[in-house]
């Protein structure tokens, strides 16, 4: 039997045995398979705390590691090469973006946050290279109607 296999229960299994599940997961997260659902993981709180723990450790380490702006954003275009469709400005104020979010995604445990800022400048960045965003914008009067469709 496979890691992945032991660490793996349909939910019918945790209906008629949660004893061995309950017990597989106090020792590593398990995995509960459902039919018509996403997955849900069963474990520990102490489990739960170290990882909660390692992520603000983590946060605090790129906050450490990342001091100079100008090697920050280096590093971040080497990681991320879209972010050369940006100007300069563009990418040092992205690499400052997506660091502040993925520290705050850490701290807090919302990963949305670091997600959502990168997911941003990424479609930035593909609109500019796309040739998005170079023409001028014809903007209507604020008072201007527009006729129903």
């Amino acid at each position: 039997m496979t890691t992945e296999a032991r660490n793996s229960y349909k939910s019918s299994e945790l209906s008629r045995g949660s004893a061995e599940v309950f017990a597989a997961a106090s020792d590593h997260p398990v995995v509960v398979t459902r039919r018509d659902a996403e997955p849900l993981v069963l474990m520990s709180e102490r489990e739960n705390r170290a990882r909660n723990q390692l992520l603000e450790i983590a946060a605090q380490l790129i906050g450490v590691a990342t001091r100079n702006d100008e090697v920050l954003t280096d590093f971040m275009t080497d990681q991320f090469p879209w972010m050369l469709a940006l100007s300069e400005a563009d990418r040092h104020e992205c690499a400052s973006e997506v660091l502040d979010a993925a520290r705050a995604s850490f701290s807090v445990g919302q990963a949305h946050l670091a997600a959502s800022t990168l997911t941003s400048w990424r479609e930035t960045a593909e609109a500019l290279a796309a040739g998005l965003g170079s023409e001028p914008v014809d903007w209507l009067d604020n008072g201007a109607a527009v006729p129903r469709p």
